[in-house]
């Protein structure tokens, strides 16, 4: 994982060339995550209507061409998306090796309270996941590790492996981190849950990025500045812990909600 720090001196063009030679110095990896809004920083409202691209925009050229590139499957955090036909969007890319579009997810939940992102920009209404080689990723940002529907909607669709890019805050780290474990735990499912670094918009970021197993032990935790994170997991630990302890077998609530 990439933990990019974003910091207001630095031009967005410039971030997003730099950003493109982290994710070349990755060759051989399996896959590379970015944080959340990491091109003008996740608190930076005033920042979305200017920096707002298409979804295969500036950002989605730079990323794929990264991509491919270093072979790797790269999942390139989110942008501010510009739907020609309606509002701005928190979206997610998820690269193919080959740089092809895989998948794009729309933020369902928007943080704010009634304001910033939650008044300017949609909400998506659809739960995405991508099958790679080696397990089946769930997609989710920031906000939505607060919400344990979403999650367990991505396990009921398959999902192994639940990555969370982010832009959050250092005073609430501690939920953060406390989160993270959750929702491993709850969906027996590896956590890769990627923020940023630096101070934009005035708010020091959490840092702090985290994969944490199937049975909530963290394998591994950046520290507070721009770092990158790697880990060695066997997806297969998934199912294993699952037949092991089959809570999820024991579900009663929920289960009669439309499959997709």
């Amino acid at each position: 994982m990439l933990q990019v720090a974003v910091n207001e001196d630095e031009p967005v063009a410039s971030r997003r060339r730099r950003v493109a030679g982290l994710v070349r110095d990755q060759a051989g990896a399996d896959l590379v995550v970015l944080p959340e809004l990491w091109t003008t920083g996740a608190f930076a409202y005033e920042e979305f209507g200017g920096e707002a691209e298409p979804l295969e925009g500036p950002t989605f050229e730079a990323m794929a061409k990264a991509a491919s590139d270093a072979g790797v499957w790269l999942h390139a955090g989110s942008i501010p998306e510009r739907d020609p036909d309606g509002p701005l969007y928190n979206t997610s890319l998820v690269l193919s090796p080959s740089g092809d579009l895989a998948a794009a997810y729309r933020k369902i939940h928007r943080f704010g309270f009634d304001k910033g992102e939650a008044v300017l920009m949609g909400a998506g209404d659809a739960l995405v996941t991508v099958r790679l080689p080696q397990t089946v990723v769930g997609v989710a940002t920031c906000y939505d590790l607060r919400f344990p529907e979403l999650f367990r909607g991505l396990v009921d669709a398959g999902a192994e492996t639940l990555v969370v890019p982010a832009g959050w805050p250092e005073r609430r780290r501690s939920h953060w981190t406390l989160l993270a474990r959750a929702r491993a735990v709850e969906n027996q499912a590896f956590v890769l849950a990627c923020g940023t670094a630096g101070t934009h918009a005035g708010v020091p970021q959490a840092g702090h990025s985290i994969v944490v197993d199937p049975w909530g032990e963290v394998l591994a935790e950046a520290g507070p500045g721009e770092e990158v994170l790697t880990v060695d997991f066997d997806p297969a630990t998934v199912a294993g812990t699952r037949e092991r302890f089959p809570a999820l077998k024991d579900r009663v609530l929920g289960l009669d909600r439309p499959r997709r």
